[in-house]
């Protein structure tokens, strides 16, 4: 268990990823809430409420780019993890993500989460 536990939030649309997600980050010992789709996690998000936030580019409603600078339009400091498929696609030119701190690459496992974590989640 962690001496601080982590609040993260888990952005995607397919709920068998987020809830993949939060089970290998809650038996890590962090705090995790999940939303389905970036309006729903913009809606929950609050500056200083999560350390991290980790979401999918392809959804609903609002892309995770969208999301990614819509949130740092709240919280400039707020760590912010793509995880996708194509992260060679979204790096290139035509696609800008200034919001996006880093990517994560599908499939992954826990140790790329708590690279992430360790990178980028104030302590």
């Amino acid at each position: 268990m962690h001496s601080q536990q982590k609040h993260i939030l888990v952005v995607d649309d397919e709920p068998l990823v987020c809830r993949s997600v939060q089970l290998l980050l809650e038996a890590e010992g962090y705090i995790v809430e999940q939303a389905q789709n970036g309006a729903e996690a913009l809606a929950m998000f609050e500056p200083n409420k999560f350390d991290m936030v980790f979401t999918d580019y392809l959804m609903p409603k609002m892309k995770g780019d969208k999301l990614a600078a819509a949130i740092k339009r709240i919280s400039p400091e707020q760590p912010i993890v793509m995880i996708t498929a194509f992260p060679e696609k979204l790096q290139s030119s035509d696609c800008p993500l200034g919001g996006v701190d880093s990517f994560i690459c599908k499939p992954f496992d826990l140790a790329n989460l708590q690279t992430a974590i360790a990178r980028y989640a104030h302590c």
